[in-house]
């Protein structure tokens, strides 16, 4: 069974990361949701990682993906919402 308090992801590369006591380093979440759709975060281990949405409209973020500390603290997302 799924514990639904918790938010564990599998990143792109395989390794899983425990992202509920995570702090958001950065965000933009806005719906309708898209690739403008981004959160960096900074796990209580010091595991950065990075969510994006892939162009899904119904699904904040769907693609997760470790950073090293430089690149998520600097992150600056490529998208912005397109309305």
């Amino acid at each position: 069974m799924t514990n639904k308090n918790k938010f564990i992801v599998t990143t792109s590369s395989g390794q899983v990361a425990d992202l509920t006591n995570a702090t958001t380093l950065k965000s933009n979440n806005l719906y309708p949701f898209g690739k403008h759709n981004y959160s960096v975060y900074e796990t209580p281990e010091g595991i950065f990682v990075r969510g994006l949405n892939k162009g899904e409209r119904e699904v904040m973020l769907t693609h997760f993906e470790l950073l090293d500390e430089q690149t998520a603290r600097n992150y600056k997302h490529e998208y912005t919402r397109e309305d």
